[in-house]
């Protein structure tokens, strides 16, 4: 049996319009690719990406998106995703556009990527900020974000190995 290679291409949506992000649907995002890739590439193009095309992962908080296509096409891929000029949800449009941030040959490089691309972010938004009292409501509303340990579901609590 013959393995296919996929990319896979990490994307941002940009949009002025805050209600764009929270409206997005990996439907309605995949629609406009393919319509991108057609009008750019023709039925060539579109036949080649639409193989195995698919969104994968789509955050509508932070506007990421990872789009899974097959090696051989995913430069026509990025090369029509400039053209993606809107979204339809919903019977709206919201004007947005999507930056190309890394393509990966694993979903796993691609997270490695993301976590150093937020992490770079996080750096530029604490270095702009104009005054110490925006840089402390930023780094207190970092440490209140938290992961909980959930209980296990038989109800008993996991023991500690530590020795006095």
């Amino acid at each position: 049996m013959v393995r296919f290679k996929n990319r896979y291409v990490l994307c941002e949506v940009v949009s002025e319009d805050p209600r764009c992000r929270q409206c997005i649907e990996d439907r309605a995002l995949g629609l406009a690719v393919r319509d991108a890739i057609a009008r750019v590439h023709g039925d060539y193009g579109l036949a080649c990406c639409s193989i195995s095309f698919t969104v994968k992962y789509l955050n509508a908080y932070t506007g990421t998106v990872l789009l899974r296509c097959r090696k051989d096409s995913y430069r026509l891929l990025c090369s029509a995703l400039p053209f993606v000029r809107y979204l339809e949800s919903r019977a709206q449009r919201y004007p947005c556009f999507l930056n190309t941030l890394h393509v990966g040959g694993t979903i796993r490089t691609c997270q490695k990527f993301l976590i150093q691309y937020n992490r770079t972010q996080l750096l530029r938004l604490l270095q702009n900020c104009t005054n110490e009292e925006e840089r402390q409501c930023i780094q207190k509303s970092l440490l209140s974000c938290s992961l909980t340990e959930e209980q296990s579901q038989s109800g008993e609590e996991e023991e500690d190995d530590s020795t006095d």
